[in-house]
């Protein structure tokens, strides 16, 4: 979910990249402002959050199945 271009981001390099964050390539994770040095990373990011996000779930959802057999 990107965030707003008035937040300060917890970090001032692109965890990718290494280069300075942009204002405009900004995410909010677990409640804070995350930045990356262009949309583009700010993005890739997103997209793995949400697999990684997706296969707890999964998990979870398999792990409760099991459990009420």
């Amino acid at each position: 979910m990107p965030a707003n271009a008035d937040e300060k981001a917890i970090n001032s390099h692109c965890p990718w990249s290494g280069q300075p964050v942009a204002n405009d390539s900004l995410t909010r994770y677990r409640g804070r402002t995350v930045g990356f040095c262009n949309p583009g990373c700010r993005d890739k990011f997103e997209k793995a959050i949400g697999a990684f996000e997706e296969a707890i779930a999964r998990n979870a959802r398999s792990q409760a199945a099991a459990s009420d057999s």
